[in-house]
């Protein structure tokens, strides 16, 4: 085996790891946020907190894809696809309809409150996963 393939492929599976270690981030944490949420105020802000727990549900299910690879790659890349279309969407609703946003949502106002890594990561997986 070549030295140049040997450091693409480490590269490669570098990249991996950091990518799954974010989306776990992200999935527990979209998760604790959206539970205590739904669970202490849902009444305060229900579009914005069910749209929250649906951004975690979504970062569990990209994560486990992730992890699990080979023919789960294909669902991988439909959830980005969906994760992407969610926070293009609700980030636009925050713009338009503020009214329905009374509070932060992780993908509202495109992932402002997280640094933009909501908008910024599927599009990332969805790159990795197109190279893959």
């Amino acid at each position: 085996m070549s030295t140049e393939s040997t450091t693409t492929g480490r590269g490669s599976r570098g990249f991996e790891i950091v990518l799954i270690a974010v989306y776990g981030i992200f999935a527990l944490s979209a998760t604790a946020r959206s539970l205590v949420q739904v669970l202490r105020d849902f009444s305060y802000a229900p579009v914005a907190y069910a749209l929250s727990l649906l951004a975690a549900i979504t970062y569990i299910a990209v994560t486990v894809a992730l992890v699990r690879g080979g023919r789960s790659s294909a669902l991988a890349r439909r959830l980005c696809i969906a994760e992407l279309a969610g926070v293009l969407i609700v980030g636009t609703l925050t713009l338009v309809d503020p009214a329905l946003f009374p509070d932060a949502t992780v993908w509202g106002h495109f992932g402002q409150g997280y640094g933009f890594v909501p908008l910024l990561l599927p599009v990332l997986a969805l790159f990795y996963l197109r190279r893959r």
